[in-house]
């Protein structure tokens, strides 16, 4: 593959594309991980399928479909969550529905021979597009620089919302930003996983980062180079032995993960104290 990358262009933006994904997955997986927002994204990734299917019928770019659905399913989930009573579970699982079905529904009412949406469904890297590789870079870029620049509120935010609000941080602004930037990342990972797989692609690595470190900066750049280990390692398992890109990120990413819980549980047979993943004793070191 390594010859092959020199030669030909779509493996070059397949493996800028992976290295981008992984970037903002990682940063942002953690906050998910450490948030419990886990069903929530699935909810928003599903729920882009609608967008999907709109950009296929009204005959634009499918990716800005799917952009758009998941940020007003973003925002959706956020203002019922805040100001209804309903449980979020049960909203989440309205989006997810109603995005899957609209997709199915945009789809049948596509003039012509229907599309093959399975390079949406479960990913398909080589296939990566220049408008999607440098809308890619772009979210991450934004992504990114966000979660830097309000690094310390992050850590106050995951702490303890109440905590947070006494320092004088907006929470209810910090939450509606991190539901948009999960929009974002959802929509970065879904050429990479596909928008059935995203789910363990943004927890996989993430979650053994926070197996090898407690520090959230840590984990977040852990995370980040796990993810680049794991979705190069797929790519160069789909490219050699011609499976799908996606699939084959995850289970790698998967395996890894579950061979990392089992180990710890063999060394580590007592209870933890902390939670896995805490900032907490992190965020009251720095007397935030």
């Amino acid at each position: 593959m390594l010859s092959a990358l020199f030669q030909y262009e779509y493996l070059q933006k397949a493996v800028l594309a992976v290295i981008f994904a992984s970037i903002v997955c990682g940063v942002i997986g953690v906050i998910i991980i450490e948030k419990k927002l886990v069903m929530m994204s699935g909810g928003i990734a599903h729920t882009a399928y609608g967008g999907v299917g709109l950009g296929y019928m009204l005959g634009f770019e499918p990716i800005l479909g799917a952009f758009l659905f998941a940020i007003c399913a973003a925002f959706g989930i956020g203002v019922i969550k805040r100001k209804a009573s309903g449980n979020s579970d049960v909203v989440i699982g309205l989006f997810w529905s109603l995005g899957m079905a609209l997709g199915i529904l945009f789809i049948a009412l596509t003039p012509g021979y229907p599309p093959d949406l399975s390079s949406y469904l479960f990913g398909s890297i080589l296939a990566v597009t220049r408008a999607e590789l440098l809308l890619t870079i772009l979210l991450t870029v934004i992504v990114v620089l966000i979660i830097a620049i309000f690094f310390d509120n992050w850590k106050a935010y995951l702490f303890d919302e109440e905590f947070a609000a006494i320092l004088g941080i907006k929470t209810t602004f910090m939450e509606y930003l991190l539901l948009i930037l999960v929009a974002m990342t959802v929509v970065v990972l879904i050429r990479l996983a596909g928008i059935i797989l995203v789910l363990a692609l943004l927890t996989a690595p993430a979650a053994l980062a926070s197996i090898l470190t407690k520090n959230l900066k840590r984990r977040m750049v852990y995370s980040v180079l796990l993810g680049m280990a794991f979705s190069l390692g797929g790519l160069w398992l789909s490219y050699e032995f011609n499976f799908s890109s996606g699939a084959m990120i995850v289970v790698l990413s998967v395996f890894s993960c579950l061979i990392a819980y089992g180990f710890r549980a063999l060394i580590k047979p007592k209870i933890a104290t902390e939670k896995p993943g805490s900032v907490a004793s992190e965020v009251t070191a720095d007397g935030k």
